[in-house]
């Protein structure tokens, strides 16, 4: 049977939410043991210098996800709109136009980025001894960068939809293989040959390429609305009205990204000065702050989501209601991981370091700095989800720009003669205290509720 998209814009709003938001936040949960477990094999058996390598190529590879995020999200909100008001023909216009455009880019970023990422990483400050070891790790996860952003697409497109669950199971297929395939081809095992950090890089691509054929498999065998059939392909070729639409929607999203890859970036550089002790530390405060801003970002794309079906089915209480609850288990579920790490913060830090590091204590420090601002991270994630599903794009990029790029490094750079290596771990934590005043400012006062994302394409004539 040919199943139904799932409806956002009835029934209860916080048991909705949460239904809907619970798949994000597993995937997000998984992603980050995915990665975590990946710092350990590297951290505790390759060095230090390799743990550094993959913190900054990781960071590189998020600067360019930057880059077509603001498509995907752009798509997104179209098909929910488009699902939420019951037109579904506009929908599959949306995903045919948008999977042809977002790919060209992201087969052109990859392209670009092995050739340039020696030069990249060069230019961030990366340490000598990592240097070598992060050039190799970086450009098999260029080789990857298709089939990942591929499955990113697909993935939002049905969260666009309403299922947030498919997405989910088809990525706990990518992480077991990514966290089983680690050993294999770091360590080399029978034929397989040992291939050091490139191995860990290696995993991620072989995982990746699985799981994407099997969701696609798996969207065409359950006839799943938003695929396309035969009859159908010419749905691929791009439609121009659509583009703009991506495009003048998209870009300020995407840049939404850039600005905090950019100002991460930034903030390596500075990181950086202080050697691979302090970078090492770094590298291990971020694997937990992954699991720190899961809720927040799980809940960011949920209410995204949400907000946009029933905008586009004008609700506009329940969209009220929606950045009301998100808001509020932005706070609950943020709180839980930030108090267990102060409370095991040595034995939390010491999952990723080898015993006895000087990066451990260092490690602690930032962390007890940091930690308390993740919840005012995540009022900004979740309201600025919830004004961007009206097509307001442009203020949320603002405040960002403004709190990471006007705040956050500058600050770093002026007082890190007086305070040393605190006033970047002080920065991280103002500049987090300012996007939220101003995102609940935009929110409460802003116009908001006026702003449209524009047609999808223009009616069959």
């Amino acid at each position: 049977m040919r199943p139904a998209t799932t409806s956002l814009t009835t029934g209860s709003i916080p048991r909705t939410l949460f239904a809907f938001a619970l798949p994000i936040l597993l995937g997000n949960v998984l992603q980050s043991v995915n990665g975590s477990i990946n710092a350990v094999w590297v951290g505790k058996f390759l060095g230090t210098a390799a743990l550094t390598a993959t913190n900054n190529s990781n960071i590189v590879m998020f600067l360019l996800l930057g880059g077509v995020f603001g498509i995907t999200m752009a798509s997104t909100i179209l098909i929910a709109q488009a699902v939420g008001g019951r037109r579904m023909a506009e929908a599959k216009r949306v995903v045919g136009t948008s999977a042809t455009f977002f790919m060209l880019l992201a087969v052109l970023f990859a392209v670009l980025g092995t050739f340039f990422s020696p030069h990249v990483l060069a230019w961030m400050g990366t340490p000598h001894d990592a240097l070598p070891l992060a050039v190799a790790y970086l450009r098999v996860m260029f080789l990857a960068l298709p089939a990942s952003y591929a499955f990113f697409f697909i993935n939002a497109a049905l969260r666009g939809a309403g299922d947030s669950k498919t997405p989910f199971y088809y990525l706990v297929v990518s992480v077991v293989l990514d966290i089983v395939l680690n050993p294999v081809f770091i360590f080399g095992v029978g034929p397989v040959p040992a291939l050091g950090i490139a191995g860990s890089a290696t995993a991620t691509l072989v995982a990746q390429v699985v799981s994407l054929v099997g969701l696609l498999r798996h969207v065409y065998r359950r006839r799943n609305p938003l695929a396309l059939h035969r009859g159908e392909f010419h749905l691929l070729k791009i439609d121009w009205s659509i583009v703009r639409t991506l495009v003048s929607k998209g870009i300020p999203m995407g840049l939404q990204m850039i600005v905090l890859s950019s100002s991460m970036v930034l903030f390596l550089q500075i990181v950086n000065r202080f050697g691979s002790d302090t970078a090492a530390a770094f590298a291990a405060s971020m694997q937990l702050w992954n699991y720190v801003q899961m809720p927040a970002l799980a809940l960011g794309a949920a209410v995204s989501s949400m907000a946009a079906q029933n905008i586009g089915a004008g609700l506009w209480d329940r969209v009220g209601q929606t950045a009301r609850y998100g808001v509020l288990f932005n706070f609950a579920l943020t709180g839980v991981p930030v108090v267990l790490i102060y409370l095991a913060s040595q034995h939390a830090i010491g999952i990723f370091l080898p015993p006895g590091s000087a990066s451990v204590g260092i490690a602690e420090h930032i962390n007890h700095i940091v930690l308390w601002s993740f919840p005012l991270f995540g009022i900004s994630m979740v309201l600025s989800g919830v004004v961007r599903a009206a097509g307001a794009v442009v203020a949320p990029l603002l405040v960002l720009a403004v709190a990471l790029l006007g705040v956050r490094a500058p600050l770093a750079w002026l007082t890190i003669d007086r305070f040393g290596a605190d006033a970047v771990w002080w920065s991280f934590s103002i500049s987090a205290m300012v996007a939220a005043a101003l995102t609940v400012a935009y929110y409460r006062f802003g116009n908001w509720r006026a702003a449209r994302m524009a047609p999808a394409a223009a009616p069959a004539g």
